[in-house]
């Protein structure tokens, strides 16, 4: 195998594992909330001590390498992140869970089409149908949105949310550039933390006394699903690029479903399995695709 072909294939992976650590968030926010924290502290600690890890990881010298990029850093990947989660869970008022679902993760197509118009990621044939099964088996998982009855509000939430998360990706991909993964990431999460303990004054600030659970739940949070999954998300992102990247992601969903169904008991149907199965061939097509193109490249 050549070295393009390993670099791409460790890429991939990077990105499933991040996909499947940002698919533990919900599982760990419904213990975290079941054990009597409100979502605001879970949000607010999470960000809070992912970004102290994260800097004594960099180390201070590497954190303030970031130089001019430090301040849009933390305005744009932190408060980016508080502000996709905010306009989803938004739209919950509105519309129902697996509506919202679907609708948000419509982000990978909208990802394409704005590298197309832009001229900066081309919509090949695999990518194209890589996507059309990625959306096809998310469809299958969570449901259709119905023709009618979605409240406008909602939709419109989501979508935008959608929006939000495909400008997102190239954007902290593009104020990364040439930084360690961990220094980016330090600056997201002390951008994010920022965000929600200014919003979370408005609901008392954030608590101390939290159950065992509770802190247990935001300690695996903090380092695996943030610490971790953040590190392994811009490693992967850099070397294979947003489209692809977002495209890998859809595995999130369905590691959710997975989890959920073992930690909380959630019935895993066949529309569950058939739809992640569209979505491992989603993977398989986008990496096949890269192969092929790396190879007449060579030639």
């Amino acid at each position: 195998m050549s070295e393009a072909r390993q670099s791409a294939s460790r890429a991939t992976l990077l990105v499933v594992f991040s996909a499947c650590c940002f698919g533990s968030i919900s599982i760990l926010i419904t213990l975290a909330i079941g054990s009597g924290a409100r979502l605001i502290d879970a949000l607010v600690w999470r960000y809070a001590i992912a970004a102290v890890l994260l800097v004594i990881l960099s180390g201070i010298g590497a954190t303030r390498a970031a130089g001019r990029r430090a301040l849009p850093l933390l305005v744009l990947a932190g408060g980016g992140q508080a502000a996709i989660a905010f306009v989803s869970l938004s739209a919950l008022k509105y519309i129902p869970a697996a509506s919202l679902t679907f609708l948000f993760y419509t982000y990978p197509a909208w990802l394409a089409v704005i590298g197309a118009v832009r001229g900066t990621e081309q919509l090949t044939g695999p990518r194209t149908l890589a996507l059309g099964l990625s959306l096809a088996g998310l469809a299958l998982m969570v449901g259709m949105p119905g023709a009618g009855g979605l409240h406008p509000i909602g939709v419109a939430l989501a979508l935008s949310a959608a929006l939000l998360y495909a400008i997102y990706i190239p954007m902290i991909g593009h104020l990364g550039k040439d930084l360690p993964p961990s220094v980016t990431s330090s600056y997201a999460a002390a951008g994010a933390a920022i965000t929600l303990i200014a919003a979370s004054l408005f609901q008392g600030g954030p608590r101390f006394e939290l159950s065992s659970l509770a802190w247990l739940s935001i300690g695996v949070l903090a380092v695996v699903c943030t610490v971790i999954a953040f590190i392994a998300f811009l490693r992967g992102l850099a070397a294979i690029g947003p489209v692809r990247t977002a495209i890998v992601s859809t595995v999130e969903p369905f590691w959710t479903a997975l989890l959920g169904s073992v930690v909380l008991g959630q019935q895993l149907g066949p529309r569950t399995l058939t739809g992640g199965m569209l979505i491992a061939a989603a993977v398989i097509v986008i990496q096949v695709g890269h192969r092929n193109a790396v190879t007449l490249s060579a030639d």
